[in-house]
């Protein structure tokens, strides 16, 4: 068996397209007899190895993003996407290839990790990162299936499972205001920042201007614990009128809540805080977060479901899914007097 011969390479010399070669390949249903003799002969010929009949995929690579200060396997948002990817690969009997990809504060890839280069991956998962032009064609010349899980490339031809960011954030602002406050600031980003926070940006405005305020409040800040302390002590200081904050993840919101704090501002009596994403350290706390909950696990379950189905509909639609991040009431907001 020839290990460098790819799926795409049976596609061409066969004269079919890449859905039908693997619907025949794997014994699918939708092929007449004819054309999936003539696949398995050329796969024959070319020396493809066809994988067991059984198997959607054998081998599944997964790509999260590495930075300097973030621990290996994610931090505490992408460990649990992590491990529901891992769970569905367990499930299925497939096997994970596990690789970092080094970004910039951008989320950009720096590097072109190997496991690009293995022949051996039947599909590949995404996590965390953000696609340039150059990292597209690289992968568009790998002929084997993609997933974005909490990942953005500008190119719309690529699944993608991500949280409903816009609409959570539109519910947090919504939720503060529901409880008197009209002096509501954002913490951790603005139009700049990475498209997930982008869309968090975007929907606590579309919230407060369906409201009729005009102005908003926003520290924006790269996604640090010290940048946001830094950030929000500089705008409490600025707007001693603001009551409540929303923090773009819930390490934004806790590095805000103990900015306050060194400013003698009373949580939530003083000022009310929200978080987003519902990591572990939310609930411990003090006061406790109130948090919009992200499933985490569900995301990455998602995600290796999703590609499972794309081996079988090559050619389908591109699906994006969207996780909603229902609301998570603690003790860090108050309604304001």
């Amino acid at each position: 068996m020839n290990a460098q011969v790819t799926l795409a390479d049976v596609a061409q010399a066969s004269g079919c397209s890449l859905a039908t070669v693997s619907l025949a390949l794997r014994n699918k249903p939708g092929v007449s007899q004819e054309t999936r003799k003539r696949i398995m002969d050329v796969a024959a010929e070319l020396g493809y190895a066809v994988r067991p009949v059984e198997a959607a995929a054998e081998t599944v690579g997964l790509l999260i993003k590495s930075e300097p200060e973030l621990p290996q396997r994610g931090g505490p948002f992408y460990a649990y996407v992590l491990a529901g990817i891992e769970e569905v690969c367990r499930r299925h009997r497939i096997n994970l290839l596990y690789g970092t990809m080094l970004v910039d504060a951008s989320n950009r890839a720096l590097e072109t990790p190997p496991l690009l280069f293995n022949d051996t991956l039947d599909g590949l998962l995404m996590v965390g990162v953000r696609l340039d032009d150059t990292l597209v064609t690289t992968l568009s010349r790998l002929h084997i299936p993609l997933v974005l899980v909490d990942a953005y490339t500008e190119v719309p031809k690529v699944d993608a499972v991500l949280s409903n960011n816009f609409r959570a954030a539109y519910n947090a602002a919504e939720y503060l205001w529901q409880r008197g406050h009209r002096h509501i600031a954002l913490v951790g980003g603005g139009p700049t920042s990475f498209p997930s926070i982008v869309e968090r940006y975007r929907g606590y405005q579309q919230a407060l201007f369906d409201r009729g305020m005009t102005e908003t409040y926003v520290a924006d800040c790269e996604l640090r614990s010290d940048a946001a302390f830094e950030a929000t002590r500089s705008l409490l200081l600025r707007h001693p009128e603001i009551t409540a904050i929303f923090g773009c993840n819930d390490e934004m919101a806790i590095a805000a809540m103990q900015a306050a704090r060194e400013l003698g501002i009373a949580v939530p009596q003083q000022l009310s805080v929200v978080g987003f994403d519902d990591i572990e350290l939310a609930q411990h706390v003090v006061p406790a977060l109130t948090t919009l909950h992200v499933d985490k696990v569900l995301m990455g379950q998602m995600a290796m479901q999703l590609l499972l189905w794309r081996l079988d509909n090559l050619d389908a639609t591109r699906v994006t899914t969207l996780i909603d991040a229902p609301l998570v009431e603690r003790q860090s907001v108050a309604v304001c007097s």
